[in-house]
C-alpha cells in the first residue's frame, strides 16, 4: 500500500506543477486581452439506440476572459462545422441553429440544441462519425472567438443491458514496480446514460482507500466496449484509458472482458479484467 500511495503522491505533484500554466482568464499586470466565447467543452459523446429515434442534447457555450464582468449587453456566436468531421449533417446529427445569443443577465452562458439522428443507420458502425463544431464568431463587446474546437463522438447502440453485479478477476501488473498478481472482489455497474456505465471500483484499489467519484466511466456499443480517458476517479492526474479494441460483452454469456492503463509520470499500470454477472 505504500507504493500505491507513493505512486498517487507522485502524481498529485505533478499535477500541481503541470498546472501551473497560464489560462485564457488569467490577467498579467497590466494586460488585459479580449474576452473569449468558447465551448466549456473540448469533446464529447452523445449517445443513442439506432432504432430511428432522435436523440436531444444541448452544447455548451460562454464567454470568458479578463473584461468579462464589465462587459455590458448581449453576445452573438456563430458556430460552423468544420470539413474535418466525419458525421454527416442530416444523416447523424442536426443543428437547428448554427448561432447563439450568450446573454448577459444569462452571465453569457448559453446551449445550443444539438440532435442525433438514428433513422436508417444500422448498428454497429465500423467506427463512431466524428462532429468537429468550430466557434466561427462572436460580436459584443471586447469578445472574439478562442479557436479552440469541440470534438463530438456519435455513438450508435444497440439495446444495452449491463447494469448489475459483477464477480470480477483482475489480473494487475506493474513492471517497474515488480508486480504480477491476480485480485477477486464484487463490483457494481451503475448506468448513467444511454450505453453510458460507471463502475464502482477502478484499479487495484478499494473505493475508501482512493476518494473522488469511485470507479470509471465506460461505453457499451453493440457489445464493444470502450473505456475513454479519464481522470482516475475524477481527482488525480493519472489517467486511466481503456487498450483499443481489447475490451467487450459476451452477447451469449453477459460475461465482460476489459483492459485498460493508469498511467502517470510515464509509467503504466495494467489492468486485465473480467466480469462475470451474478444472477
Amino acid at each position: 500500500m505504500k507504493l500505491n500511495l507513493k505512486f498517487l503522491s507522485i502524481a498529485l505533484v505533478i499535477g500541481t506543477l503541470t498546472s501551473c500554466v497560464i489560462d485564457d482568464d488569467v490577467v498579467v499586470g497590466d494586460i488585459t486581452g479580449p474576452n473569449l466565447a468558447s465551448f466549456t467543452q473540448s469533446s464529447k459523446v452523445l449517445s443513442g439506440i439506432a432504432n430511428g429515434e432522435e436523440y436531444q442534447d444541448n452544447i455548451v457555450l460562454e464567454v470568458k476572459g479578463p473584461t468579462v464582468e464589465e462587459m455590458n449587453g448581449d453576445v452573438e456566436v456563430m458556430v460552423s462545422v468544420d470539413p474535418a468531421s466525419t458525421a454527416v449533417e442530416g444523416t447523424h446529427f442536426r443543428l437547428d441553429s448554427q448561432t447563439i445569443t450568450l446573454k448577459e443577465e444569462d452571465n453569457y452562458i448559453g446551449k445550443l440544441p444539438i440532435t442525433l439522428l438514428t433513422e436508417g443507420i444500422v448498428a454497429p458502425l465500423d467506427e463512431s462519425p466524428i462532429l468537429i463544431l468550430n466557434v466561427e464568431s462572436a460580436t459584443g463587446e471586447n469578445v472574439i472567438n478562442n479557436g479552440k474546437p469541440l470534438k463530438i463522438n456519435l455513438n450508435y447502440l444497440c439495446n444495452s443491458k449491463l447494469g448489475g453485479d459483477y464477480n470480477v478477476t483482475v489480473r494487475y501488473v506493474a513492471g517497474y514496480l515488480g508486480i504480477d498478481q491476480t485480485i477477486n472482489f464484487v463490483d457494481t455497474f451503475t448506468e448513467t446514460g444511454t450505453g453510458e456505465y460507471r463502475s464502482g471500483r477502478v484499479g487495484h484499489w478499494t473505493p475508501d482507500a482512493l476518494g473522488g467519484e469511485p470507479g470509471f466511466t465506460f461505453y457499451d456499443i453493440c457489445n464493444n466496449i470502450t473505456i475513454p480517458e479519464q481522470n482516475l476517479v475524477d481527482l488525480y492526474s493519472n489517467l486511466v484509458k481503456g487498450v483499443a479494441g481489447e475490451s467487450s460483452v459476451n452477447p451469449e454469456t453477459g460475461v465482460i472482458t476489459m483492459k485498460y492503463n493508469i498511467c502517470a509520470g510515464g509509467n503504466c499500470r495494467d489492468y486485465t479484467v473480467t466480469y462475470t454477472p451474478i444472477n
